[in-house]
């Protein structure tokens, strides 16, 4: 069975198997959310700038149509082509097209959770033409022939030894090195001649900016740069949700970016790109790929202002411990739980329920996009609209039932706590899918209700 035939539970399940992976991934995750969690109480300001930049994007998706044609005007003035795709499939074609037309077979792309999106790398191979990932995380999930399971840290799932020999059958490193400095100098000398050789170059936009035409890359290893300054022909993909009013906006998001990713002040590189240099061509491809479905939910219009820094996933007790992979989307974790309905509701029917609802991805987004909230809203979408399971259907309605009834709630509490205290066999089981990753409480003596009612009655 496939990834994309297994829900949420069932590839969670699969990630859980391996307890000293999933225990570790959880530790470095956590350290990640607390690094962020000190760089930003070094900054007073720090929910000031959270509500500006939450209002700027506001201010953006209300006039978007507006901010997108003047960026589009603004790249033409400085000599870049600009290219619009409704769907993936339209960008597909249009990049294909502009490396056919100057008989390139080859790219290197840098980081770009659209292209992932759009699955652009399996349909270049399927045309003849070979590309690489620039970005290190990137370039070792492409040689596992996987996805990114992070949008920030593509393999953050994976172990240093099986990077190690990852990198002893591709790029030929000694069996059993898995020491990191190793392995990233051996990665960084591989890539050197995939930017001199090759003629194109891809890369994602972080933001662009109506004002002035241009848009923006951050990345910590300067691989975008590398690539597009090295190339004949730099193609960016954008989303249309990745637009900023003016250019001295970008310091309130660049302000936000990696300390709400990584901890860092900022990225090491972020790179403006206006226009080509002399002999280069550079377009953009702008994407909407249902984001203007997503822009008319009024429910759901908010999770647009996203800007890929990954701390919801970072903080996310679920995500942490079942892995990006049981997503089964290019994004994963809270936010990808929003976004991936909205393409296709019956698919991604299962991920609004990959939540335990506690708010902390709320609490930590940069742009203050209320994701618990949404995650519960999409809930009751999905089940309105039929793509519950019936499992969940028909225990939903028996938990309406007992909890609407008062004999029938008074009633079923009486009979769990006798069963887990005469029959605990009886739900600590295989079926009972709590059980699995947990031992269930000690019954209690008496409920709430009847130790209320005997103090109440006391005094």
């Amino acid at each position: 069975m496939s990834i994309e035939t297994k829900d949420h539970a069932e590839l969670a399940e699969t990630f859980n198997r391996d307890e000293n992976r999933v225990d570790w991934h959880d530790e470095t995750l956590w350290w990640i959310r607390q690094k962020r969690d000190k760089s930003v109480h070094q900054l007073p300001e720090w929910e000031e700038l959270r509500e500006t930049a939450s209002q700027i994007k506001h201010n953006v998706l209300s006039n978007l149509s507006s901010y997108l044609q003047t960026f589009e005007a603004n790249a033409i003035a400085n000599g870049v082509k600009v290219h619009w795709a409704a769907d993936a499939k339209e960008h597909n074609d249009i990049i294909v097209g502009l490396l056919q037309a100057k008989g390139i077979k080859q790219m290197v792309k840098s980081k770009s959770m659209l292209t992932e999106e759009c699955h652009l790398n399996d349909f270049l191979e399927k045309n003849g033409i070979d590309v690489i990932d620039s970005d290190l995380g990137e370039r070792i999930v492409q040689l596992a022939k996987e996805p990114p399971s992070h949008i920030v840290l593509p393999c953050i799932h994976k172990k240093k030894e099986e990077i190690g020999e990852l990198f002893h059958q591709h790029l030929g490193t000694p069996a059993g090195n898995a020491d990191p400095q190793f392995l990233t100098e051996t990665a960084r000398q591989h890539l050197r001649e995939t930017f001199l050789v090759r003629k194109a170059a891809l890369t994602g936009v972080n933001f662009a900016v109506a004002e002035t035409g241009e848009f923006v890359v951050c990345t910590n290893e300067g691989n975008a740069d590398m690539g597009a300054h090295l190339s004949d022909i730099h193609i960016a993909s954008m989303g249309i949700e990745k637009i900023i009013p003016e250019r001295k906006h970008l310091g309130v998001f660049l302000r936000l970016l990696t300390r709400s990713a990584t901890g860092q002040p900022i990225t090491t590189y972020s790179s403006h790109f206006s226009q080509p240099r002399k002999g280069q061509e550079m377009h953009i491809v702008i994407v909407d790929n249902g984001r203007s479905v997503q822009l008319g939910r009024e429910d759901f219009r908010n999770s647009l202002k996203c800007i890929r820094c990954g701390a919801c996933m970072n903080t996310c007790p679920v995500y942490r411990r079942s892995g990006g992979h049981s997503y089964h989307n290019a994004i994963s974790g809270p936010i990808g739980s929003i976004l991936a309905p909205n393409l296709d509701m019956e698919k991604y029917a299962d991920l609004p329920f990959a939540s335990t609802l506690c708010g902390s991805c709320s609490n930590v987004c940069p742009v203050k996009i209320d994701i618990h909230q949404q995650l519960y809203k999409w809930r009751q979408v999905i089940v309105k609209n039929g793509y519950a399971t019936t499992g969940k259907k028909a225990s939903m309605q028996l938990m309406s039932f007992t909890l609407s009834n008062p004999t029938a709630y008074h009633t079923g509490g009486k009979v769990g706590r006798w069963v887990l205290k005469h029959a605990p066999f009886a739900v600590n089981n295989k079926f009972n899918p709590w059980y699995k990753q947990r031992d269930m409480p000690e019954p209690p003596q008496a409920s709430f209700g009847e130790w209320y009612e005997k103090n109440r009655k006391s005094k």
